[in-house]
């Protein structure tokens, strides 16, 4: 079920076109109070979409208009992320397992922004892919591999073990710092690995590489 839910937190995209869909989870405990907060004005806040764990998708921002999702961080050398994205939240308090039907309604919304803005699988990203060591959504729970499955998102093939941090850039992670950015790698790409850095996180970051152009 799809529902029209305005939010008034919205503002121009100051010339910039759509390049990436940002997914979060909500850090709330229902649907109900998402709503409420990523719809109040005091809040400041806001995404394109608010998806329930029953899979009803709520429409709160025109994909034509920046919501306010983002914040700081930096995607591709390039920051503003909100100008250029597209924002997605996942009703999900961050520690739960996302729901069936949820995951059903996520793809589907997936298909059609990725359809209509003429969008490659790189494009759908973490908001902690894009702001690394500040944001941890949508968690490790969020299983991204489903998402490459469906041609949704990306996941790499190991490749030969290289420098960490050049392949990661090369994708499109900001700059941080060795830690920083092996724990948002991780969250995305080995959510239950532990441990300093090793040649599996280097060979998965060095597949990454082939997403980079």
């Amino acid at each position: 079920m799809s529902l029209t839910h305005p939010s008034p937190n919205f503002g121009d995209r100051r010339g910039r076109r759509v390049e990436l869909v940002v997914l979060h989870y909500t850090a709330m405990l229902g649907c109900a109070e998402a709503l409420a907060r990523l719809c109040d004005p005091a809040a400041e806040v806001s995404a394109h979409y608010l998806i329930d764990t029953d899979g009803t998708v709520l429409s709160l921002v025109d994909e034509g208009a920046r919501a306010w999702h983002a914040g700081a961080g930096e995607w591709r050398g390039e920051g503003d992320v909100n100008s250029r994205s597209i924002g997605v939240e996942l009703a999900n308090p961050g520690d739960h397992p996302f729901a069936e039907p949820q995951m059903r309604a996520l793809e589907r919304v997936l298909a059609g922004i990725l359809d209509r803005h003429g969008l490659a699988p790189r494009a759908v990203i973490g908001h902690s892919d894009m702001a690394p060591g500040r944001k941890g959504d949508p968690g490790r729970r969020f299983d991204w591999r489903r998402l490459a499955d469906e041609g949704l998102s990306v996941w790499p093939e190991a490749g030969e073990p290289g420098d960490f941090a050049a392949d990661l850039k090369a994708f499109g992670y900001p700059e941080a710092a060795p830690e920083t950015l092996l724990t948002a790698f991780r969250l995305r790409f080995r959510p239950w690995a532990r441990g300093p850095l090793d040649d599996t996180d280097r060979a998965l970051a060095a597949g990454l590489r082939r997403f980079a152009d």
